[in-house]
């Protein structure tokens, strides 16, 4: 008895071994198949910009200071087009005429005519129109004083993460300017620029962080300036992290690595955490630093500090991306299939 199950054991076995030879090489196929699916595309060696390319990539801001650009001395205002004057003459009530500044910079005042005011200043211009009414033999001496009812041309436009147009006569603190127009978002940088008229080169500030050392920061601005607020630095997070995205680097402090893993809610489980990448552009080079995230995770490697522009990649591992998404339990069930269809014949 015990030699006819011994007997029957072996049959099995041997009938069990041939089905399997029969399905080895498909199932293995489909698993071929199904890992070249869940494997990584075929990727680009990137080499950074075109070499003619002449102009330096990401170059390095360096604050402006000289004196006599952060601080020029006082200036009067100048007329524009679209100013509107009202012309006084000091002791006399009957001479009070309102003018605007047409296009073609002239004005019309009685008893003169037409004169050509755009480009002057208002001493300048109170001197002309007194010399024109003596000319005229209206007055002896009169004492010409020009009021500046509108001035659509004399403001401060902001631009670039704070967008706003400030009235400005004569002058006006960038402090001031910037309040007026709601004051620095948090995704602005504290590095801005003024570009002046009459200046070839932008004026870079630095703002800091430091609120006893910005005094030197708050200049003056004038009528015609262009304040440009940039945005500030991020750094990109792509890969294998539960949220991707651009991560602002705040002004006050630096931003690690794991601080950039936390604000991207962490490592996915897919995620090749000996084979982080960190990517930077320097000039027209581009270096990549390959990091292994779970020592610095667990304290045994230094967390780098993140510049502006960084991207942080973390490569996504093609066996842990079919576990999470079910793959080999999709191949282990058609493996099964093929064994109960191969057991009906």
């Amino acid at each position: 008895m015990m030699s006819q199950q011994n007997h029957l054991s072996m049959a099995d076995l041997n009938q069990v071994s041939r089905r399997f030879s029969m399905v080895r090489l498909p199932l293995l196929a489909i698993i071929s198949a199904a890992l070249c699916f869940y494997g990584p595309a075929a990727n680009a060696q990137f080499s950074g910009p075109a070499v003619s390319v002449s102009e330096q990539v990401n170059a390095p801001v360096t604050p402006t200071t000289d004196p006599a650009i952060l601080y020029p001395a006082s200036r009067d205002i100048i007329l524009q087009q679209g100013d509107l004057l009202t012309v006084h003459i000091y002791g006399m009530t009957d001479y009070d005429p309102s003018a605007r500044v047409s296009l073609d910079g002239t004005v019309q005042l009685p008893l003169i005519g037409r004169l050509h005011l755009e480009g002057l200043t208002l001493h300048q211009a109170e001197s002309l129109i007194a010399e024109r009414l003596i000319s005229a033999g209206m007055y002896r001496d009169p004492q010409v004083t020009i009021q500046l009812t509108e001035a659509p041309n004399q403001v401060v436009t902001i631009t670039g993460e704070v967008h706003s147009v400030v009235p400005v006569q004569g002058r006006r603190r960038l402090f001031d300017v910037l309040s007026v127009a709601g004051g620095l978002p948090a995704t602005a940088s504290h590095v801005i620029t003024i570009d002046r008229p009459g200046i070839p080169q932008p004026i870079v500030i630095d703002l800091g962080t430091d609120p006893a050392k910005s005094s030197s920061a708050n200049v003056p601005v004038f009528p015609g300036d262009t304040v440009i607020v940039p945005r500030v630095g991020v750094v990109y997070l792509l890969g294998a992290f539960k949220t991707e995205g651009a991560i602002p680097i705040q002004q006050n402090s630096p931003l690690t690595l794991m601080q950039v893993a936390a604000l991207g809610g962490g490592t996915g489980y897919q995620g090749k955490l000996n084979d982080l990448r960190i990517i930077r552009t320097e000039g027209l080079n581009r270096k990549v630093v390959r990091v292994n995230i779970k020592k610095v995770m667990d304290g045994k490697a230094p967390d780098p500090v993140l510049q502006a522009d960084d991207i942080v990649l973390l490569p996504t591992s093609a066996m842990k991306a079919a576990i999470k998404g079910g793959g080999l339990g999709t191949l282990v069930g058609l493996g099964s299939l093929l064994v109960i269809a191969t057991q009906r014949y």
